[in-house]
């Protein structure tokens, strides 16, 4: 670009030693005469093109506009009224301030500032606040701490937090609100309850309104507290303040958890009551709720329901409908559901693919699941994890595992991530069929991949271990999957009982019964009666009879051919101790 224009080159040879010092008579007349005024409006928009249309400005501008005094803390605020574009305002600061130490008076700071806050550059105004060392004024500080907890900044907005505290500034219950807010969406409630001290402390506590209420019952929730977060909203109603439907929405999502539906009925009738109609939102979570609980018959009602009362159900309420009826295996009312929201204009999403995938895998429909994935693909979905997850477990549900190992290596092929689920379905899926040896494979592989497994990763080989007699490898297993902080499922310690019997450790087995009950654990009833059984045919009566008296304790009854072969037993000792037990025998059976 060539030289400024002679106009304004002309007026600084006109006036040369104006420029040279900023001690001189201009910076006085900038603000008392017209013309030295408009003469800085003429630079500064000159400045602005500059800035605006040189890459490399910074090694030109002396030069091209000579004998100029830009450390005048007047001309920066007239360039700041020029220039609208707030990073080109503070890289001409950061230039003024490497070649003259410049520092600009607070108007400017404060206009430079709200400017980068209004900008959402954040992290230039926080670089920008560390190097001035400038206070914004309070309103300000306000603003910017609301912007940076809208972008989940939350450390950040602490620290200005601080500065605002130090200032003694009264903080507004908006400013507060905007904290609680941003804490709520990083998951973050130990800061939700830091703040609330704060609040307590501040004395604004007598100025919560509903969104504050509203935000504190989303913590409760978020931490498990969901009694807590329902009796805050009685305690509030009381005093007449309504929360949004988004903390109503939270509390019916946690007891639809609790499968507390009674509390989900009554949460609605109160939403109606306090003008807070339930929406789209809140429908999603009971419907989900319904599902997730078995009740997906009841779900389905809800769904017919509000249809009827004129709700216009989205994709996200169509998919968990459909997600339910397929679990039931209602393919017919699924499909039904399918071609309703597409011809409402609904597009199904991968989700909804996902679910009818599924549906036709359970009932071993797969070449129908095989079409609808190609359907999926050629919509533009990726092909993803969980799709292939649904296939390999539809296959493996059906016996066909060396199908689902060949999706297995397929998903390698093409780059598709393998999860701790993959492995665990194809786990499952040969020890369903008896193949140990590729089960023990698979988990070894997990294992080398470096993903964590899960209890499922050992408890079905466990089990068919157990089953198949192998009860060593079954425990070498075991102290491995223990030694990982892993809990095994209540069954997999009957599958061991039942293993050890089974290769006649019976001492072993019921210390094995002994320790489940230690635990508060309920073994099956077939647990009781086998271990019953193999200790009365190995003679060892006493160790049967307090086997026995643990099972009658829990409320189960002894099978008949077993009783009756105990009795006979029990019949052929002279014991005094057998006759006392014989009449509990046969009173608890």
């Amino acid at each position: 670009m060539g030289r400024a224009p002679f106009s304004v080159l002309t007026i600084l040879r006109q006036n040369p030693r104006n420029f040279q010092n900023p001690n001189t008579q201009l910076r006085n007349l900038s603000i008392e005469t017209k013309e030295s005024q408009q003469l800085y409006t003429e630079i500064a928009k000159q400045v602005c093109k500059i800035t605006r249309t040189k890459p490399r400005w910074e090694q030109t501008l002396l030069s091209d506009i000579p004998s100029f005094n830009f450390n005048d803390p007047l001309f920066f605020r007239e360039f700041l009224k020029q220039q609208n574009n707030v990073l080109l305002s503070i890289r001409f600061f950061q230039w003024l301030h490497s070649h003259y130490g410049f520092s600009p008076d607070l108007v400017s700071c404060n206009v430079l500032f709200d400017s980068l806050v209004e900008a959402r550059a954040f992290k230039v105004a926080m670089d920008f606040l560390d190097s001035t060392g400038f206070s914004p004024n309070p309103n300000s500080l306000e603003l910017y701490i609301q912007c940076l907890c809208e972008s989940g900044l939350i450390e950040e907005a602490f620290c200005a937090f601080s500065k605002l505290k130090e200032m003694g500034v009264f903080r507004s219950i908006k400013t507060w609100n905007s904290a609680l807010l941003g804490c709520i969406k990083i998951d973050r409630t130990d800061l939700v309850w830091k703040l609330y001290h704060d609040m307590i402390e501040s004395g604004i506590v007598a100025d919560v309104d509903a969104e504050t209420v509203g935000y504190l019952i989303q913590a409760f929730c978020n931490d498990g507290k969901v009694s807590e977060g329902y009796e805050l909203l009685r305690q509030v109603l009381e005093n007449g303040l309504v929360p949004e439907n988004t903390a109503f929405n939270k509390l019916i999502s946690r007891f639809c958890e609790k499968k507390n539906f009674g509390r989900v009925s009554e949460l609605l009738h109160t939403m109606v009551a306090r003008n807070r109609a339930p929406d789209n939102f809140t429908y999603e979570e009971v419907i989900n709720g319904l599902c997730k609980s078995r009740k997906r018959l009841e779900a389905y009602r809800v769904f017919n329901d509000l249809k009827e009362r004129g709700y216009v159900p989205d994709t996200v309420m169509y998919t968990t409908v459909i997600h339910g009826l397929c679990k039931m295996g209602w393919l017919g009312d699924a499909r039904k559901m399918w071609f309703e929201m597409i011809h409402k204009g609904l597009l199904p999403n991968e989700y909804t693919y996902n679910s009818m995938i599924h549906g036709y895998c359970r009932i071993d429909n797969l070449e129908e699941a095989k079409r609808l994935h190609k359907e999926m693909l050629d919509k533009g979905y990726g092909e993803t994890t969980v799709t292939y997850n649904t296939l390999i477990a539809g296959l493996c549900l059906h016996g066909r595992t060396d199908e689902a190992y060949h999706l297995f290596e397929e998903m390698a092929q093409k780059g598709i991530f393998r999860d701790v689920i993959t492995y665990n379905t194809l786990i499952q899926g040969y020890c369903k069929e008896g193949k140990i040896v590729n089960s023990t494979k698979l988990l070894e592989e997990l294992l080398a991949q470096g993903l964590q497994p899960s209890a499922f990763s050992y408890t079905h080989l466990i089990e068919k271990l157990c089953q198949v007699g192998d009860v060593q490898e079954a425990k070498n297993l075991w102290n491995e999957m223990c030694n990982r902080g892993l809990q095994p499922r209540v069954h997999t310690h009957d599958c061991f009982i039942i293993g050890l019997c089974g290769q006649g450790y019976f001492v072993e087995a019921t210390e094995w019964l002994i320790e489940m009950l230690r635990r508060k654990l309920k073994p099956q009833r077939k647990t009781f009666e086998r271990l019953v059984q193999c200790l009365s045919q190995d003679n060892r009566l006493d160790d049967s009879l307090l086997v026995l008296d643990f099972m009658f304790r829990i409320g189960y009854a002894l099978e008949k051919a077993i009783c009756h072969s105990l009795v006979t037993k029990l019949c052929k000792e002279n014991s005094h101790f057998v006759e006392a037990f014989l009449g509990d025998i046969l009173e608890g059976n």
